[in-house]
């Protein structure tokens, strides 16, 4: 047990003035990176850690914590504001923060963000702090199998949700599995799908898909659109009504559940290393539009989605932490590069971390906090400035955002290979939107497609090949029996409905 003593010490040097100082640097730097559409915080932290090492330990590691949850709010803006995420987690919050953009509420709708990814980090936060190891234990706890039957679960969840029809949901997350296996077969390292391109021995790079699918498509959609007319990427009516333009306190608050539901969402799924944030957007808002008096608003322009979303994928942000500062294993990409940061500086996480380093952990669990409170407080200054740059003509603001793309997929993926690829599957998402196919579900599963199939191959070797061995997960019987559940009543009352 870690003395009084060593805590309030540790408390004591997140608050030193330098430490402060370089986690609002952290901050600024991770809400610009996160809102340029294909760099992202990993990016930015990737790059950062090698500074680090002329730094004290608790703030190098306390700047790096700032990026990350300064990407995590910055994401959001480009989603809601031109339908383009600046992170691949953020795709889920365009659902319903967009069409509140485009409806003249995108400063109601990048507050309720704001906000709401605060709330959830700060939850997430304190779990960590107060019960980060028993959580973690328990989470190692789901072998898998168990993992694998999440992933059926949230995939049969999400393609009845998030599409208008399931079948059609069904299809986009079957072609996103089928484009995750382009590359090296992650069992037996057996090269597929290349067709002589070595440069997909490692598959399809996510931020050349990923930005393709969701910001090139919509760019080229919104272009085709203009018909010569130049026009405000974002329309505000005139005459507006002053409530739509503020979120009132009201507002927040009726949204509690949704965010407390979020939150715990992306603390439990956070704590499974490899699940990730991307995941645990969707399954909150699939959970939250199940949740709903009204499901059908969803879509449409409703605040809850938004507060589900991004309550869920930054409250993963602290509990990725809760595997690796215990028992020393990244819980996502992010979690791993930190590993490294610790280990430039000299500290093996572990479960003698709290023993040996405990002032270090604590001073960092301050920092956590601190840079919870420069997230809120930045990120309302940083919403007036994008709220300006978006009125600008669409033309110039879609140009823009072309060229952000080239570059940031260009330094992404270390060529012009990667800007090809972005642009085949900018096409495909743009047609795919045309013809009623969710883009957001291919990314979804091609996002954790190679996950899935290791998961499976896992999974067939511990059952031997025989499907009746199940009978020993009886919480991954549990789950395959709600994925079923869900495609027939979620298909059912689709079908109803039409």
């Amino acid at each position: 047990m870690v003395e009084l003593e060593i805590i309030l010490l540790g408390f004591g040097d997140a608050f030193s003035l330098q430490n402060i100082i370089f986690i609002i640097m952290g901050v600024i730097i991770g809400q610009f990176v996160g809102a340029v559409p294909g760099i992202g915080p990993i990016m930015a932290t990737a790059i950062a850690i090698p500074f680090t090492y002329v730094l004290d330990p608790l703030v190098g590691i306390s700047f790096l914590v700032g990026v990350n949850k300064g990407g995590t709010v910055g994401g959001a803006i480009p989603a809601i504001l031109i339908n383009t995420p600046g992170t691949p987690d953020s795709a889920a919050t365009a659902i319903d923060g967009h069409p509140l953009a485009k409806q003249g509420k995108h400063q109601k709708a990048t507050k309720m963000a704001l906000f709401s990814s605060v709330t959830g980090d700060t939850f997430s936060d304190l779990v960590l702090i107060t019960v980060s190891a028993p959580l973690a234990v328990l989470a190692l706890k789901m072998g898998p199998v168990e993992k694998f039957a999440l992933m059926v679960c949230a995939f049969s969840i999400i393609s009845g949700l998030v599409s208008d029809s399931i079948m059609k949901g069904l299809i986009a997350g079957t072609l996103g599995l089928l484009f995750a296996t382009i590359g090296l077969d992650p069992e037996h390292g057996t090269p597929r799908l290349f067709f002589g391109y070595y440069e997909l021995y490692d598959g399809l790079p996510l931020a050349s898909v990923a930005i393709g699918m969701l910001a090139i498509s919509e760019i080229l959609k919104r272009l085709s659109n203009a018909r010569g007319k130049v026009l405000p990427a974002i329309q505000i009516p005139r005459n507006q009504k002053k409530e739509d333009q503020q979120l009132s306190f009201t507002e927040y608050w009726s949204c509690r559940y949704t965010m407390l539901r979020g939150a715990i969402i992306g603390t439990v799924l956070g704590a499974m290393p490899g699940i990730g944030s991307t995941a645990a957007a969707f399954m909150s808002y699939a959970s939250a539009k199940q949740a709903s008096k009204d499901p059908s608003s969803f879509g449409k322009g409703n605040l809850h989605g938004v507060a589900a979303t991004e309550s869920a994928n930054s409250a993963v942000m602290g509990a990725n932490l809760i595997p690796l500062l215990t028992l020393g294993i990244p819980g996502s990409v992010s979690a791993a590069l930190l590993i490294s940061a610790f280990v430039i500086h000299g500290i093996q996480p572990g479960p003698l971390l709290f023993e040996n380093q405990g002032r270090l952990i604590y001073g960092l669990f301050g920092a956590m906090i601190i840079a919870n409170f420069a997230n809120l407080w930045i990120g309302q200054i940083g919403l007036r400035f994008w709220s300006k740059v978006i009125q600008a003509p669409e033309s110039i603001i879609f140009s823009s955002a072309l060229l952000l793309c080239f570059v940031g997929v260009f330094l992404a993926t270390g060529g012009l290979f990667g800007v090809t690829v972005m642009l085949i599957f900018g096409v495909i998402g743009y047609l795919m939107s045309m013809l009623g196919f969710s883009v957001v579900i291919f990314i979804i599963t091609f996002f954790l497609g190679k996950k899935f199939e290791q998961l499976l191959s896992q999974t067939l070797v511990i059952i031997d090949g025989n499907p009746l061995e199940l009978v020993n997960f009886p919480f991954a019987i549990f789950l395959f029996i709600l994925a079923v559940l869900s495609f027939w009543w979620l298909g059912f009352r689709k079908d109803k409905d039409q």
